[in-house]
């Protein structure tokens, strides 16, 4: 049985929180608890997330930040928490409901053939919240489809996409703390080092909907910065792969895939 870990990082998310934990764990599948890595939230998510821990311990973790450091931070945390406690796959998604917790098996399904997967708004298949407008549509269709691809050259249709799997092994070849981007760019930088690195990847349709409550903590200044940020990101690596470090070529898809058969 695979151990997956499910990485949450929240910041005033405690009316989502609960919700999102009991939805997962209806899912019934082996091997699956969730980490939950709350950036000191002032509504009360991380006591929400020690109460859950406390219920359910085992299935639930709670990791304390001393503040909102954004996603970089609560994801790299999040990630080599997961590796250290012996993950076989890391998923990463948001407490929101963007990312719905049915695609989890279509997710996981994916993974065994795979390095990442990502949960893709612009595959075939894919579907955006009827309540997205065309203006907020076309955003972040160009920012992915066009602006990012175009820059970085890359393959992935949804680079900025929060929804992810991970096969640990993968994860153990990129070596997070060299990953400088935050925000919408942490995702993009990721998805840049993954095929570089000649990873597997895999892009799976999912429904993007609008998050059920709360308001989204994303606002026009952290998009300017991201495609700012996507250039940093193509200069930082402009002599890959000795930008990445031997340990990561060494640690390849190849080393992956070697390791799942």
């Amino acid at each position: 049985m695979q151990k997956c870990v499910v990485v949450i990082p929240t910041y005033n998310e405690a009316n989502n929180l609960p919700v999102l934990a009991a939805e997962l764990w209806a899912l019934r599948i082996p091997g699956l608890s969730i980490l939950v890595v709350d950036g000191n939230s002032p509504d009360g998510t991380g006591e929400i997330a020690d109460e859950l821990a406390e219920q359910c311990p085992g299935e639930l973790t709670a990791l304390h930040l001393s503040d909102r450091g954004g996603l970089r931070r609560a994801y790299i945390a999040g990630f080599k928490w997961s590796l250290t406690h012996g993950a076989d796959i890391v998923i990463q998604m948001d407490c929101d409901f963007s990312h719905s917790p049915r695609h989890i098996h279509d997710l996981l399904g994916a993974i065994q053939d795979a390095d990442l997967v990502v949960g893709s708004r612009y595959v075939a298949g894919s579907k955006l919240d009827d309540s997205m407008g065309s203006v907020q549509y076309l955003q972040s269709w160009w920012a992915n489809a066009i602006y990012a691809r175009t820059i970085l050259n890359l393959q992935i249709k949804d680079a900025t996409s929060g929804f992810r799997c991970w096969q640990a092994s993968a994860l153990q070849g990129i070596d997070l703390d060299a990953i400088a981007s935050n925000g919408y760019s942490f995702q993009i930088e990721m998805a840049y080092v993954a095929e570089k690195l000649g990873y597997k990847i895999i892009e799976i349709p999912i429904h993007f909907e609008e998050r059920r409550l709360g308001r989204t903590k994303l606002n026009f200044p952290d998009k300017f910065e991201a495609a700012i940020r996507t250039w940093e990101i193509w200069w930082r690596y402009r002599d890959f792969p000795h930008s990445i470090g031997d340990s990561s070529i060494e640690n390849g898809p190849d080393a992956n895939r070697e390791h799942r058969n």
